[in-house]
């Protein structure tokens, strides 16, 4: 009918008494946040590490007439960018592009469903506005914060071997180190490590470090170095 009358199709539908039901297209069948029949999300550990990734690498574009999750990946690690592929894809793309950028890869999918998974999106530098949970995020981050902090290390972290003089004898021992501006992000970074019990301090500002031996051998299970 709109077609004969060259009419928009949702004038069409306004003008039904019985109103055909709006067909659910492409994401939207699988955000969660839009379905009342769906509380979680199908993998709620692949949602904890993605979440963790674009805190530190990732981006949100909504101002195109479709949504885009960009996240960048160093050109090297690839076995980053095919674990951030995978997990937009267990979260919610069906399809995933990887655009090669100098020195990275921007791993890319396009949905109208993303801004209500990824609430913390907005206008500006991360660090320049607040980054707080939502009600919903807290509770899947409180059972999976090995995979948050995944995600987080993946992004803006790094597993070094740390080399120290003591005395003359010289010292080396693994140390995971966390760099991110944001400080409602960093804070995040310790309320996670605190859920595992990892010790951690702050050696700057703006800089996290793991270094006690159990610590690092519980990161060593969750997060792991880059691949």
């Amino acid at each position: 009918m709109a077609r004969t009358l060259s009419l928009p199709y949702a004038t069409v539908w306004h003008w039904c008494v019985d109103r055909p039901e709006a067909v659910k297209r492409g994401t939207e069948l699988r955000c969660f946040r839009c379905r009342p029949d769906v509380q979680n999300p199908t993998d709620p550990a692949a949602y904890a590490y993605l979440l963790g990734l674009y805190l530190g690498d990732g981006h949100l574009v909504t101002t195109a007439r479709v949504p885009v999750l960009r996240i960048y990946c160093s050109d090297g690690w690839p076995g980053l960018i095919e674990a951030c592929d995978m997990a937009m894809r267990a979260v919610l793309a069906s399809k995933v592009q990887r655009v090669q950028k100098q020195g990275c890869v921007g791993v890319q999918s396009y949905g109208t469903h993303w801004p209500c998974l990824l609430p913390q999106h907005g206008p500006g530098k991360k660090h320049e506005r607040p980054i707080v949970l939502a009600d919903w995020q807290r509770p899947i981050l409180e059972r999976h914060p090995g995979d948050f902090l995944r995600g987080l290390f993946h992004s803006d972290g790094c597993r070094i071997a740390n080399r120290v003089t003591v005395r003359g004898k010289a010292y080396v021992y693994p140390r995971y180190m966390f760099v991110n501006e944001s400080a409602d992000i960093m804070r995040l970074c310790q309320w996670s490590l605190d859920l595992l019990g990892v010790a951690w301090r702050m050696n700057r500002r703006n800089s996290l470090s793991v270094a006690r031996r159990d610590a690092v051998a519980t990161l060593d299970r969750h997060v792991g170095p880059k691949s």
